[in-house]
């Protein structure tokens, strides 16, 4: 193929991948821009793409009852610990089904495997009449338990599991290393990136679970953000500034974790798409 042609192609797939990406980074740039208008310049028509007179208004507002903080620590706090025990779990699981052969185990992992196409919606009953007679209602613990057991952190951490050789595993425990000691000192390390893609997609998971939250969570001091962004609209007042700053409040620790994370996510893929 001549060289000019190459280069035309070139040329054409990195216009179409920049317009690509500014059509999906609009959205960003619209909540952050908006943040910063007032009520009359949000819904003024035809929309301002600049805002004609920035304000602070809107995080004053928010700032000055300082419930947005109470919502922003409860999502950090369910956020954190979903996270921590969904990568825990998942990883003890990984081991278990990948490394240790027990009676079931195939059994077990083609439930898990037929558990991921369940829609959530369906599981919402009987997990909210659990939380009932656990009597947790109205309780952060409501919303963190039910993320700990998604059945896709299961399998992720059982296929990247693979990857850990099993021959390492034996000379660890002939060097007389206990069962948690070769878990903790020889499979987490080399399993470290998949556990950062996993950290990723349970933050992000468990910080958007807003239908369960709105569903477990009705006193105003337990709510999270995504929830408490929800009672900001009234029946007949819609604050859409207002609501552009909560929503960018509630994005930057969302940013903050993908940039911690970025670099395990990007070997994480990598070494999924290499062990399969």
């Amino acid at each position: 193929m001549p060289k000019a042609a190459v280069h035309s192609i070139k040329f054409t797939a990195n216009v179409v991948l920049y317009a690509l990406a500014a059509l999906f980074l609009f959205p960003l740039y619209w909540m952050l821009s908006g943040a910063f208008k007032d009520q009359s310049s949000a819904v003024k028509f035809p929309p301002e793409l600049f805002p004609s007179m920035p304000t602070t208004a809107n995080f004053d507002k928010l700032i000055e009852g300082g419930m947005i903080f109470k919502w922003l620590g409860n999502s950090v706090i369910i956020s954190v610990l979903a996270t921590a025990g969904v990568c825990l779990v998942a990883s003890m699981a990984g081991y278990a089904l990948t490394k240790k052969r027990f009676a079931g185990s195939k059994l077990m992992f083609t439930a898990i495997v037929i558990a991921m196409f369940i829609p959530r919606q369906i599981t919402l009953v009987p997990l909210f009449t659990m939380m009932v007679e656990m009597k947790l209602v109205n309780n952060l613990a409501s919303v963190i338990l039910p993320v700990i057991s998604i059945p896709f952190a299961v399998f992720l951490m059982k296929q990247f599991s693979h990857s850990v050789p099993t021959e390492l595993l034996e000379a660890g425990k002939i060097d007389g290393c206990s069962e948690i000691g070769l878990f903790f000192r020889i499979f987490l390390p080399i399993v470290k990136p998949a556990l950062g893609a996993l950290a990723i997609f349970a933050f992000t998971q468990s910080w958007n679970d807003y239908l369960w939250q709105l569903i477990m969570l009705s006193d105003n001091s337990k709510m999270t953000i995504n929830v408490g962004i929800s009672t900001l609209v009234t029946e007949y007042v819609a604050n859409y500034g207002l609501q552009m700053a909560a929503a960018t409040i509630g994005f930057v620790p969302v940013f903050v974790v993908f940039i911690v994370f970025q670099k395990y996510f990007v070997k994480g893929i990598t070494l999924g798409s290499v062990k399969g």
